[in-house]
């Protein structure tokens, strides 16, 4: 497992000052048995905040003082951004030249330096771990067993507020959140079945598992810039292989009519991965009975909200 108990319940007192315990609601549609796991409110609208913050809380003061980096395209950026101003030490964060333009305001207003790369290069930190020209502490946006417990408080709350729930469908971006989310539940209420969500543009979890192996596919930028890829990491791959019931890819249109679902139905933002869950956990493949799906965050451009709700 790559989170046990007792390092979720540790991660959830080391974040308990920086992370709330986020509601988890009845989605008002005519699924009358799906509920929202409502990760938008958190104090930087994502749960990237939970694995962020527990990394911290696990790393010398000596190297913090470092400063910190990051690779993101939004949310962990902002994680680590919220998190370093914290404590008082500069965030250093690498995005990809897509990234939409809200996100990376966000992590400058939050104290944050925002350095753009090419795609391949901005994937490329996420194996090297570094970036040239930058000293700092290194905090991994998923491939970290840290911020796989801190992401893994979510299945803490969601066994305490809905025991005998059958399914959750979570966002799969580079799979912290569903491995964390999973090794918990696999080891609480081994019977609750656990999937990925994907979007169409970038889904290579779901090519991964159905030939065995990493596999590359072909990824195109879209409004869900919270997940899509061309690859899975190996590491992550084994842990998804081995905890996930599979991944559910959904079409841009399927994401973007669930967005508007939960804005119209529970008067709530949701950003593009959240979505792609919602659309999963609606479309049937994820069984019957009471299904949980991870509202991941809620960071989407607002111009880009207003188009895809007129659009849909």
């Amino acid at each position: 497992m790559p989170v046990t108990l007792a390092q979720s319940e540790a991660a959830r007192n080391n974040i308990a000052k920086v992370a709330v315990r986020t509601p988890l609601v009845r989605c008002n549609a005519d699924d009358a048995s799906l509920y929202l796991k409502l990760e938008n409110l958190q104090p930087i609208g994502s749960f990237k905040i939970r694995g962020a913050a527990n990394v911290i809380a696990l790393t010398p003061k000596v190297e913090l003082q470092r400063g910190l980096l990051t690779a993101s395209a939004g949310n962990m950026a902002q994680g680590v951004a919220f998190c370093a101003r914290r404590i008082g030490v500069p965030a250093t964060i690498i995005a990809p030249d897509t990234a939409p333009a809200a996100k990376t305001r966000a992590v400058e207003r939050l104290g944050g330096r925002v350095i753009k790369a090419p795609f391949a290069e901005w994937w490329n930190t996420f194996a090297t771990r570094s970036y040239p020209g930058v000293e700092a502490t290194f905090i991994h946006a998923f491939d970290d067993p840290r911020v796989m417990a801190g992401n893994s408080t979510i299945a803490l709350e969601l066994l305490e507020d809905l025991p005998d729930l059958d399914a959750v469908v979570i966002p799969w971006g580079g799979g912290g959140l569903s491995c964390g989310i999973a090794a918990v539940l696999r080891q609480l209420a081994p019977k609750v079945h656990i999937y990925a969500a994907e979007i169409e543009t970038g889904a290579p979890l779901a090519a991964s598992l159905a030939s065995g192996m990493p596999s590359e596919v072909e990824y195109s930028p879209s409004f869900v810039d919270g997940i899509s890829s061309k690859m899975v990491f190996p590491g992550m791959f084994e842990h998804a292989r081995n905890l996930l019931d599979g991944s559910l890819v959904v079409t841009l249109k399927e994401a973007a009519q669930a967005m508007k679902l939960v804005a119209e139905r529970n008067r709530v933002i949701i950003e593009g991965a959240s979505a792609c869950a919602v659309a999963a956990a609606r479309s049937g493949r994820a069984g019957s009975g009471k299904i949980v799906a991870i509202v991941s965050g809620g960071n989407i451009d607002i111009d880009k909200f207003s188009q895809l709700m007129a659009e849909n």
